[in-house]
């Protein structure tokens, strides 16, 4: 019988090193195959929750708030972008040239929760943002790619004209801020094992195999 494990993938949509850290969870899923039945709960955090609605220019942002150079960002783009080939997904930085607020793409997720869609629609905006360039701030975007995976449009454009699950969402915010989480990806099996950061394959497969064996 295969052992359960909740993961609890606390992650915001803007975050490269979050989709490299999906991808690397899911291969390591796919290798365990039928040992484990996960169930993969999307969890809110914001990396710039007081970005303005038009964004910012990300070569500037991160110039700005970590101190690098420009080659230093060319750098880590083509790390991020070799990582993601590796993983089969695929990181444009000239298509991604700007920094977006995601509050409304979590509150988005959080009602996909409900309907057992959360997993398709975060994929979605993933690749939607890193692979299209698309601003996961624009209700237009969002609410295409609900209709994309499945949810009803009229229901997201319901919700994202409304201040509908904003309570929620930063109840959840607080909750993992408050248990120390200042950077994602923070991967939780079982509410017991913390996976921090984009790791390989390997990292994930050995902690799921260790959750499984003490679940």
């Amino acid at each position: 019988m295969p052992r359960q494990i909740q993961i609890d993938f606390v992650s915001d949509v803007s975050c490269p090193w979050c989709a490299i850290g999906l991808k690397s969870l899911q291969a390591a899923l796919a290798k365990l195959g039928s040992e484990i039945d996960a169930s993969i709960h999307f969890q809110p955090f914001e990396l710039n929750p007081q970005m303005a609605p038009e964004g910012e220019d990300l070569v500037e942002h991160i110039a700005k708030k970590y101190g690098s150079t420009a080659a230093q960002v060319a750098q880590t783009h083509e790390t991020i972008r070799a990582r993601g080939a590796e993983l089969g997904f695929v990181f444009d930085k000239n298509k991604r040239t700007r920094i977006y607020n995601t509050f409304d793409a979590h509150r988005l997720l959080h009602w996909a929760e409900s309907t057992g869609q959360q997993q398709e629609l975060k994929e979605a905006l993933l690749s939607a943002y890193f692979t299209e360039g698309r601003n996961p701030s624009d209700s237009q975007v969002l609410e295409e790619l609900a209709a994309r995976v499945g949810l009803d449009r009229e229901r997201a454009r319901q919700i994202l004209r409304s201040n509908e699950y904003a309570t929620e969402v930063r109840a959840r915010e607080q909750s993992y801020l408050s248990k120390g989480i200042h950077a994602v990806p923070a991967v939780i099996l079982n509410n017991r094992y913390l996976i921090q950061g984009g790791q390989p394959v390997e990292v994930f497969e050995r902690a799921l195999r260790q959750a499984a064996a003490e679940s």
